[in-house]
């Protein structure tokens, strides 16, 4: 046989080859990619075997994760330890966790859709209902704009992200507003502040505190605010890996829980305690947790269905590429509202 033949033979031997090993890869590769919802639950740990575990948590100034717990006498007699990272929203607290250095957080509705859409190495584990009257779209008293509709063309600060951002889109939706009607500027709550305060910005978007601190301290009000809104406890894929501190987490979010359920009861003594752990002003503090108190709920097909509409509605105005299915990234292994203890 010429060389050329041959040199034509082999050269088919070896692309059906390669053509065979590609379709024999190319679904390990998209199972790869698929690789959400919930992950194998390793076995339980006694509690205690967890005196050399620490916890890394993520806290907000707005969430009050630790003084809540700290109040509520949940942090006593840990059987592990934990420290305290704080951090100025949510998203940041999802990149966080993606990237194995914090191994919890409880954070707004809009953060773990961001971190889905990117495919964080995230969970949702627990929902918790309450805070919409405290996201509101702020301007100033003196302000022409007098309705949603008003805010066509203008700048709006919020943190990217963040539920502030969800109540944006939402807002403007209702509206028959788009987006590209008006100018966002992403910004953290201390930059948004300044900008607004100085009036470089026509709206300030925003949660509580940050909300209650505006109205007692700047000539504002309020445009509109959210009737519903949910937060989540997110936990790190790797954290929820490891048997002991799968472990600690689960006793963690009950103690968060029942800290929650403390709060609600006693909403002075909270108020209080929030208002020295913050370094807020005490009647700031109880207009804020006044109406910002989280409850637990269960983590059902209402709550997953709200979360889906904001993920669409997040990809129809263009600030994630595609809307994830939430569900993916929702894991029950915890998923319980308990009485206080």
């Amino acid at each position: 046989m010429p060389n050329s033949a041959r040199d034509v033979l082999s050269l088919r031997r070896y692309t059906a080859v390669l053509l065979t090993v590609i379709a024999l890869l190319l679904p390990a590769c998209v199972a790869r990619q698929r690789a959400t919802g919930p992950a194998h639950e390793p076995a339980k740990v006694p509690l205690s075997q967890l005196a050399d575990l620490t916890l890394q948590v993520g806290d907000q100034k707005s969430v009050g994760t630790e003084s809540m717990l700290r109040a509520a006498g949940q942090l006593d007699h840990l059987p592990y330890r934990i420290t305290f990272s704080t951090f100025a929203s949510g998203p940041p607290m999802v990149e966080a966790a993606t990237a194995g250095k914090i191994d919890v957080a409880i954070t707004g509705d809009t953060p773990p859709i961001f971190g889905a859409a990117a495919n964080a190495h995230i969970k949702v584990l627990s929902a918790y209902e309450g805070g919409g009257p405290g996201d509101q779209i702020l301007v100033h008293t003196d302000s022409a704009i007098q309705s949603v509709d008003g805010l066509r063309g203008k700048t709006i600060a919020l943190a990217k992200g963040s539920s502030a951002h969800a109540n944006v889109l939402d807002q403007l939706d209702k509206a028959g507003l788009k987006p590209a009607d008006v100018h966002l500027v992403f910004l953290q709550p201390a930059d948004a502040l300044s900008g607004f305060r100085n009036g470089q910005v026509d709206a300030w978007a925003v949660w509580d505190p940050y909300t209650a601190q505006a109205e007692q301290q700047l000539p504002v009000r309020g445009l509109v605010s959210r009737k519903h809104k949910y937060s989540f406890a997110i936990a790190s894929d790797e954290g929820l890996a490891d048997p002991k501190r799968n472990t600690a987490l689960g006793d963690l979010l009950t103690r968060y829980a029942n800290a929650a359920v403390w709060a609600r009861e006693h909403p002075r003594e909270w108020a209080a305690k929030y208002a020295e752990s913050a370094g807020l002003d005490p009647a700031v503090a109880a207009v804020a947790q006044g109406r910002t108190l989280r409850q637990p709920t269960p983590l059902d097909d209402t709550v997953i269905g709200a979360e889906q509409r904001l993920a669409d509605l997040l990809a129809a105005d263009g600030q994630i590429r595609s809307a994830p299915r939430f569900a993916d990234w929702v894991d029950r292994r915890f998923d319980h509202a308990p009485e206080s203890r």
